[in-house]
């Protein structure tokens, strides 16, 4: 499974940037947001798997799972190709000195708390439902993956907002909204009903920021959008580790959610200062208006 997995993330790392080349600047956040909204795919497999797995076994679901994928290589191999913007190869050591440029960090700290989130909280509603509420796993996994796929469709949208009234601006609003949703959820809702609808509401802050912040990575690292894309999405990777450890370690310690709940909500709003920390440097040097047709 964790080879799976590797092997999707690399195929997200070399999409975004295939997509991103194509579109001016203005157009990066819509692009890539419908680009990144493939991760919906989780939701349907979380939806759909585990019932075809009662009902024909395991080894039969991912022989059906090659379905979509040759389909996907078959329309890969015959449509995508590279922009003609596309940069020379370069060696490792001068992808990898994109690292010593400070924005880098503060991009993967920002996706490290978007889709970190998203990813943590996937990866951990189907116990929580099934802890809190007593729910059947089968059920559970049905009220994960409406959260989840309420969270990927809205990918498309976060970018188009950040297109239209800036990346910057986008975020600011999405860290507020999901610190929000992640405190009211931890204190516990009535029904089960009530924390999903709760829970949809920080899935879906925290896929519009997953489509704000690859709104503005691509202004930024224009020529890096390759070797940026996976550094950013291994950040995003490494925030829902920790999400959903620590969420597993601090219930165990603390016999409840709620804290694990409130420190990552805490980080959205470290995510908040530390955005608005840098973005007056931002919108005056790569993001002003006479470098960019982009809003920033």
């Amino acid at each position: 499974m964790g080879l799976l997995l590797g092997f999707a993330g690399a195929a997200f790392a070399v999409a975004l940037p295939l997509a991103s080349r194509w579109y001016p600047p203005q157009h990066q956040g819509t692009a890539l947001g419908i680009a990144g909204a493939g991760n919906s795919g989780t939701a349907l497999a979380a939806l759909f798997a585990p019932t075809l797995a009662v009902w024909y076994g395991w080894n039969t679901v991912f022989g059906l799972a090659l379905i979509p994928l040759g389909i996907a290589f078959a329309v890969y191999m015959v449509f995508a190709k590279d922009s003609p913007e596309c940069p020379p190869t370069k060696s490792l050591a001068q992808y990898l000195h994109v690292l010593k440029d400070r924005d880098a960090w503060w991009f993967m700290f920002f996706y490290s708390v978007t889709f970190g989130g998203f990813v943590g909280l996937a990866s951990s509603l189907t116990i929580y439902f099934n802890n809190q509420y007593d729910m059947a796993p089968v059920h559970a996994g049905y009220f994960t993956a409406a959260c989840v796929f309420a969270g990927s469709l809205v990918r498309p949208v976060g970018g188009m907002i950040a297109d239209r009234m800036g990346g910057i601006r986008t975020l600011l609003l999405m860290y507020v909204s999901a610190a929000v949703f992640l405190v009211i959820a931890s204190f516990g809702m009535p029904t089960a009903l009530q924390a999903g609808t709760v829970f949809i509401l920080a899935m879906v802050s925290l896929g519009i920021g997953n489509g704000a912040v690859f709104q503005l990575v691509p202004q930024r690292f224009r020529k890096e959008i390759g070797v940026m894309t996976g550094l950013v999405g291994m950040a995003g990777g490494v925030g829902g580790f920790y999400l959903a450890s620590s969420l597993g370690y601090l219930r165990k310690l603390t016999g409840d959610y709620q804290l694990g709940l409130l420190i990552f909500a805490g980080l959205a709003l470290v995510a908040l200062v530390g955005l608005s920390s840098v973005k007056t440097r931002w919108r005056t040097t790569w993001g002003a208006a006479h470098l960019t047709a982009a809003r920033i």
